[in-house]
């Protein structure tokens, strides 16, 4: 499947042309939704509330980012509480606040990763402003960031942050269904901060050049990268250094936005593989883990919060941290002083 969409959404052409009117059509629908939403802004909430979100589908790392940013406010004496859609969770009531042990079949498979790699208040809810009022009325935090909120316009917010990947970036440049674009690339003059997963080009301070990802221009984009931190199997709790994949024989799964990156950074660190990718938000069953003799079992950390009750002893989950530069966290940081009552650090 992932091969399929690299090459109707992220090659040079554009072969489901015949598909254009439907893309006229999402983008009439979707700029009216905006519209709307942001016209029924009345005023913004008691606290500040930053949107990490992309536009384009499947994976660009949001959810590594939003780690990384609940670390940086922290730092800088924020109580920040992650807000999240919860796409493939199905609770009977909501809002639904989160913990380590929630069952992502209520919550979804991210805000439970999120909430084991925080340690944060993290809230689920279809309805995000109802989800914000809720954290609010229990004063959860101080700052909320929403977790793939770039669309979901009903929840007001004072930063937005659009994530690439380096190697794909907007793909050919058209609207879904034809292309990968939720919404069109001068969306980008409307958020602040445009942030490169993968960049393969920044200078000393982590500014991405224009000229560095075809089709993206912004005067605020930084580079971004994944960086494996530890092996930890999902059985026994056991740690390991990545490194020590190298040369070791492992059947490697990924049910996430973009696995061909997952695939990639084990064959960084030297594995010998078998690649088996699913679907993003894939509802894992024992038989899709693999019996190969021999073979290390190594999934994502969105995958191991699926697979945890049923997983075998050879299971193990390769985590990995949203490397951000100090200039763009610095920004994050001023902004949000600037846009809330609340006095600096």
């Amino acid at each position: 499947m992932t091969s399929l969409v690299d090459r109707l959404w992220y090659g040079k052409g554009r072969p489901l042309f015949l598909l254009t009117p439907l893309s006229w059509l999402y983008r009439a629908i979707a700029e009216s939704r905006r519209r709307k939403a942001v016209k029924a802004h009345t005023q913004k909430l008691s606290v500040p509330v930053l949107v990490v979100g992309n536009i384009t589908a499947g994976g660009t790392g949001k959810s590594p980012l939003t780690a990384a940013l609940v670390k940086t406010l922290q730092s800088a004496g924020w109580r920040p509480v992650v807000l999240s859609r919860g796409y493939g969770g199905h609770a009977s009531d909501y809002p639904l606040l989160v913990t380590e042990d929630t069952l992502p079949a209520l919550a979804g498979d991210e805000p439970v990763m999120l909430s084991q790699a925080t340690g944060v208040p993290v809230v689920v809810d279809p309805d995000r402003q109802r989800a914000a009022t809720y954290a609010l009325d229990h004063a959860l935090g101080d700052v909320f960031i929403s977790d793939d909120g770039l669309q979901h316009y009903r929840l007001p917010r004072d930063i937005e942050l659009s994530v690439f990947d380096g190697s794909r970036g907007v793909g050919n440049g058209a609207l879904i269904p034809v292309g990968p674009l939720r919404e069109p690339v001068d969306r980008l003059n409307t958020v602040d901060f445009v942030i490169v997963n993968g960049a393969t080009a920044a200078d000393d301070e982590g500014r991405v050049p224009a000229e560095a990802l075809s089709g993206i221009e912004h005067p605020h984009m930084y580079a971004m990268g994944l960086q494996p931190t530890r092996l930890v199997n999902l059985k026994t709790g056991e740690t390991r250094w990545p490194e020590s994949l190298e040369g070791q024989k492992i059947r490697s799964i990924a049910g996430i936005g973009n696995p061909t990156r997952f695939f990639d950074t084990l064959k960084a660190l030297g594995a010998k593989q078998i690649a088996v990718p699913f679907p993003d938000h894939h509802r894992f069953r024992p038989e899709d883990l693999g019996t190969e003799s021999g073979h290390l079992l190594v999934m994502t950390a969105k995958d191991g919060v699926k697979c945890r009750s049923f997983a075998p002893d050879n299971a193990w989950v390769l985590h990995v941290e949203a490397q951000l530069p100090e200039a763009f966290s610095r920004a994050v940081v001023e902004k949000l002083q600037a846009n809330s009552k609340v006095p600096d650090s």
